[in-house]
């Protein structure tokens, strides 16, 4: 291709520029187009899939709902997590935030899952609180937010261009006026004047090299390479905790995670190879990766997430999740390798290093408006520092960016000529020399170095050569060759990534202590030091263009932390931060001298078949244009499956009027396909369509329909909506589909049909009567089933009397059950006395203690701890702390942690 001219510039104009298409920057533009700005949005891939969120998320980790946590818990947990180091102003941005933008979300579509009485259905994984909200459906919300853009209101407003990547942010006047980029197609050069810019293009997941070696084999979205962290950088933004990676247990030979915290609320955990729990700290921390790394190397690993003990409706709940919304590949791989979670534990390893705000702390400097140091320049999501920020906090910190940008309009002086000359080089440059190197040759070579000298554990040397390494690769990362626009754009991914591998090298080696575990693990100085560090330590690109250093005193905290009380105070300006000399082994004059002793697989439901006919064509050619229900109806009944399908998919991407009850009728259609489609597309849109008779009645005629799926699926939309009475829903508890029936008994409990619940505890299947145990409110009412012959079904009767009350003479019956075999049984019985009188309960399950399983311990401390009011309980959980198993000693210490 050809280099274009400069002044062939294509350029475009906006009040607000929205950089990045995923999780943050979408809800940017969302609430800047509300705010009434005329709004551009860059995505250098195509924002209907893009970002870290295409492929769905499996829960939301930091959901303070009320009533099941408090934001100032939150704030606090976060500040100890991330061993105090923490700006809250603006993490209690998130926790006050959080709730209202899963409303908000919920009225655009995504699902979360609630109970019967459509009550968020928040788990506990965390040891501080409940924050767990678990999202089973949640592989669509990136289409969800993709419908909302292109609702008519939104595209009058928003301007989307695809395949245009900026490459440098623009400043002028003291302040962000736009970016230079080009489009990754064509290779035409763009310019952009705006009123403000919002950078959310993601964490910098490419940087370390993982285990396998595959260049996009990352554990981060392998297309997020750092662009955000450099275009800040570059343009004089501050930055801050670089030196604080993200590194996260994963699957063994496979760029995923094991999902612990998915399989937690299931009763999965990680283990060592003989089946012991080990994790000491909280999971929020980098300390808990420190002791997985620990018992990694140790004659006690491998290490596995244990999920071979789960009765089989846990297993398949599991693998319904982890196979679709976490890694549609996750089914395939173990497949591939003859393993099932019945048979086979996972077994775990330790990703690649990365830089990531919202899994750690590292990233663009941001305060409690998603300001950057640079006027009229944002950061939000993964690219932000506000630690743990997770998919909430970067939603809620979009949304902040987009409001607050909206207070300026488009830029009308020249762009500054001398940036964008430097742009269009750093952009067109491989094009002079296309037989250079090629990119995959040196972006290995990078990303091998930064595996050998950064990632921990760390030290002032291996830093050292570090920086030596990478201000040498300038010059190969400037020789690289390209021939495509494609290339081009792998290239200055490169030379992002070796930006970002120098600011964590550099920032490494100036923070000169150990901190937040595995994340910051220095050899050469390896204790805390919060004397001399309680300090976000800041870098900025100076005036002479040198990488330089400040040490900034953690503010004194809204939420007070019993561990950490900062001062405040000026903070300290460390300059350029120089490496060791490492050009020799100790000083060139001197012999050696000896060191001397040391110290110590199938298809998913509804998937598409393989079609060519024309109409698909047409149908997805109507789809841009958000076509009413009237255009698709032909579709819908079009003699081919195949198109009948796309018809439903282009429904639930456009959501017209009408179109609950369409999906309804299609509910009844002759190919099983397509019944399918519109049942996950029901359960998609629940959040968002609105109840009407129609719909109810369409869901009502699919109660009687032969395919058991479709009567399920009715069941829950009806529930969902409130749709249906007591009648249709008992009428299926007699239906000979085990799945059928079980949405009957979540049905029944949603409208508070106790006497037809309690007799579905008669049900022959066990899952349809762990169901009903789960759904009854009252001791009498489980009394049945506290005698059941199967030992899941008692277990379940036995757990929920912790919530429905313990009184006598039930007291009893989970006193009995705590000497049972099954241990099942006896974890259930100890999660009930925690609801029983102290006199009755404490001793027995002090004596539950010795337990020989952890599981059962662990009840009876959560137990004992409902009781702490009492001396003797008090007493008991002190020996806890003792236990050989980490969870059970972990929450037999919070008796003795502070309120």
């Amino acid at each position: 291709m050809q280099i274009p001219a400069v002044t062939d510039a294509i350029e475009l104009s906006c009040d607000v520029l929205v950089i990045g298409g995923g999780t943050a920057g979408t809800m940017a533009a969302l609430t800047a187009a509300e705010q009434g700005r005329d709004v551009l949005l860059l995505e250098k891939a195509h924002v209907r899939h893009s970002g870290a969120l295409a492929m769905g998320m499996d829960g939301v980790n930091n959901a303070v709902i009320p009533g099941r946590a408090e934001p100032d818990d939150y704030v606090a947990e976060i500040t100890r997590a991330n061993d105090g180091i923490v700006d809250q102003s603006t993490v209690r941005q998130t926790a006050t935030r959080g709730f209202s933008m899963v409303r908000r979300l919920e009225s655009y579509g995504v699902k979360f899952e609630k109970d019967e009485h459509g009550e968020y259905a928040v788990r506990q994984v965390h040891r501080s609180g409940s924050y767990v909200l678990p999202m089973p459906e949640g592989k669509d919300v990136k289409k969800v937010l993709y419908r909302q853009l292109r609702r008519r209101e939104m595209r009058e407003r928003i301007r989307i261009e695809n395949r245009v990547m900026p490459v440098r942010v623009l400043t002028a006047e003291g302040r962000a006026v736009g970016a230079v980029g080009f489009n990754t197609r064509t290779g035409e050069f763009v310019t952009v004047r705006a009123g403000a810019v919002i950078l959310a293009t993601g964490a910098c997941g490419r940087l370390g090299l993982p285990a396998s070696g595959y260049l996009y084999g990352t554990y981060e979205n392998p297309t997020n390479a750092g662009d955000g962290y450099a275009m800040a950088y570059h343009a004089g933004a501050e930055l801050t905790g670089i030196e604080c990676f993200q590194i996260n247990p994963l699957m063994k030979d496979y760029n995923g995670p094991a999902c612990a915290y998915v399989a937690n609320p299931f009763g999965g955990y990680q283990v060592n190879r003989h089946g012991e729990r080990f994790v000491d700290s909280d999971y929020w921390s980098g300390q808990m990766m420190s002791e997985f790394a620990a018992e990694l190397d140790s004659d006690r690993g491998p290490v596995y997430l244990k999920l071979s003990h789960l009765p089989e409706e846990s297993i398949s709940a599991l693998e319904g999740i982890l196979h679709s919304t976490e890694r549609p590949t996750r089914g395939t791989f173990h497949a591939n390798r003859g393993h099932d979670y019945r048979t086979h534990d996972v077994e775990m390893h330790i990703s690649e290093i990365g830089l990531c705000g919202g899994h750690s702390a590292s990233g663009v400097r941001v305060d409690e408006h998603a300001r950057t140091t640079v006027p009229g320049l944002y950061a939000a999501g993964d690219l932000a520092c506000v630690p743990h920020n997770y998919m909430i906090g970067a939603f809620v910190f979009g949304d902040l960016a987009g409001a607050d940008a909206s207070r300026f309009s488009a830029y009308e002086g020249e762009l500054p000529a001398a940036q964008v000359r430097e742009a269009h080089d750093l952009v067109y440059r491989p094009l002079r020399h296309p037989d250079g190197p090629p990119q995959p040759q040196v972006e290995y070579k990078l990303r091998r170095f930064v595996n050998d000298y950064v990632a921990p554990p760390k030290s002032g040397a291996r830093l050292s050569l570090a920086v030596d390494h990478f201000e040498r690769m300038r010059g190969e990362i400037d020789g690289m060759g390209a021939k495509t626009p494609h290339e081009l754009m792998r290239c200055a991914e490169v030379s992002f990534i070796r930006d970002c591998a120098e600011m964590a090298a550099r920032s490494s080696l100036a923070r000169t202590e150990s901190r937040w575990g595995l994340y910051h693990e220095r050899t050469d100085h390896p204790q805390r030091d919060d004397d001399g560090w309680l300090h976000h330590l800041d870098l900025r690109k100076s005036p002479s263009g040198a990488m330089e250093f400040t040490a900034r005193p953690v503010e004194p905290y809204l939420v007070p932390v019993e561990e950490f009380t900062p001062v405040g105070g000026a903070a300290r300006h460390l300059g350029e931060v120089h490496p060791q000399n490492v050009a020799t082994a100790g000083e060139r004059d001197l012999a050696p001298v000896g060191s001397g002793a040391r110290a110590g697989a199938d298809t998913p439901r509804g998937a598409s078949a393989a079609s060519h006919s024309p109409r698909i064509l047409e149908l997805l050619s109507l789809a841009d244009d958000e076509p009413e229900l009237p255009l698709l109806r032909p579709f819908l009944s079009d003699p081919d499956p195949a198109v009948r399908r796309a018809a439903v998919a282009t429904l639930t991407e456009t959501v017209p009027a009408g179109t609950g009850p369409a999906l309804a009728e299609t509910l009844a259609d002759p190919d099983p396909g397509v019944r399918a489609a519109a049942a996950a597309s029901l359960l998609e849109l629940v959040e968002v369509l609105p109840p009407d008779r129609d719909l109810s009645r369409g869901l009502h005629t699919a109660l009687a329909h032969e395919d058991a799926l479709i009567r399920a699926t009715a069941l829950d939309v009806l529930r969902a909506l409130r749709l249906g009475g007591e009648a249709a829903y008992a009428r299926a508890l007699s239906d000979p589909a085990i799945e059928v029936r079980i949405a009957s008994v979540r049905a029944l409990v949603s409208v508070g049909a106790l006497d037809a619940i309690a007799r579905a505890g008669a049900d022959p299947a066990r899952e349809v009567r762990v169901t009903v145990a789960r759904g009854l409110e009252s001791p009498e009412a489980l009394a049945p089933l506290l005698h059941d012959t199967d030992v899941l079904v008692r277990a379940a009767a036995l757990t929920t009397l912790a919530t429905a009350g313990c009184p006598a003479p039930y007291d009893e019956t989970a006193l009995d059950a705590l000497a049972a075999p099954s241990w099942q049984v006896r974890a259930g019985a100890a999660a009930a006395l925690g609801a029983a009188a102290p006199a009755r309960a404490v001793p027995a399950l002090a004596k539950a203690l010795g337990d020989p399983n952890a599981d059962v311990r662990k009840a009876a401390v959560l137990a004992l701890l409902e009781h702490a009011t009492s001396e003797e309980a008090r007493a008991a959980l002190a020996t806890g702390v003792l236990d050989p198993d980490a969870d059970v000693r972990a929450y037999a210490a919070r008796a003795a942690a502070p309120a």
